[in-house]
């Protein structure tokens, strides 16, 4: 059983899905403090030739609250139309925009205002454009000691749900021990993404930017073919 944890992201780059992908069940933390100027809930997408955030608006709260107690702004029922404007700006000469917006308006317009369940929602629909079968889990819903932190959470959670394999992003290599994992029968591996290059509007490619322009730029099969092949395992 291979297991991979993330925090939650809005419409994150191809590598998070490349690690959605790989793995058997995929964790995704809700009950994690809510971290500024992150990935959390805002992402770039290319703005005449630039790469730009595009945010979502949160209610104003406690900085150590968790991603599950945190809410969008009472504003966004007005930013949303703000945010569909830009992304459409951005996008609408795409050769994909047609069959992609349709996916994008139905999550930026989910009825729903706990940060945490809007952005599992908007994970569950890309996977499912995509065709990934992968099994998302809660975090808060396993049997585990909540109150560990970083390695000793991680190999909690992998022995709750059976793991025989953790793949973590190529970013956390300095932050855990194989040996530590060998030592719990779970083998420690981690995933780097390579170059994903497609044709945008210009000639100088921005790389790395949200899923969004992915899909925007490239057909259903071409996005599927980054996610499950353009990436190594160390």
């Amino acid at each position: 059983m291979k297991i991979g944890i993330m925090q939650p992201y809005l419409f994150p780059y191809i590598g998070y899905y490349q690690l959605i992908n790989a793995v058997d069940k995929f964790v995704v933390y809700d009950n994690i403090q809510f971290t500024k100027k992150g990935w959390i809930n805002r992402n770039r997408i290319l703005v005449n030739g630039k790469a730009e955030y595009i945010t979502w608006p949160l209610k104003k709260d406690a900085d150590l609250l968790n991603v599950n107690e945190r809410s969008l702004a009472a504003s966004f029922k007005d930013d949303k139309l703000k945010l569909i404007r830009k992304i459409t700006g951005a996008y609408s000469k795409a050769p994909q925009f047609s069959h992609i917006f349709p996916l994008l308006e139905s999550v930026i317009n989910y009825s729903e205002e706990n940060l945490f369940p809007y952005i599992l929602y908007s994970l569950q629909a890309t996977c499912s454009y995509l065709d990934i079968k992968t099994q998302l889990v809660i975090s808060s819903t396993l049997p585990v000691d909540h109150n560990l932190r970083s390695q000793d959470k991680v190999i909690s959670i992998c022995k709750a749900l059976g793991a025989s394999e953790y793949i973590n992003a190529a970013g956390g290599i300095e932050l855990y021990s194989k040996a530590d994992f060998e030592q719990n029968d779970i083998q420690l591996n981690f995933i780097k993404s390579t170059d994903v290059e497609y044709t945008q509007f210009s000639d100088q490619f921005v790389p790395w930017l949200s899923i969004i322009d992915v899909l925007m730029f490239n057909p259903k099969e071409k996005v599927q073919q980054y996610v499950q092949s353009c990436y190594t395992i160390l």
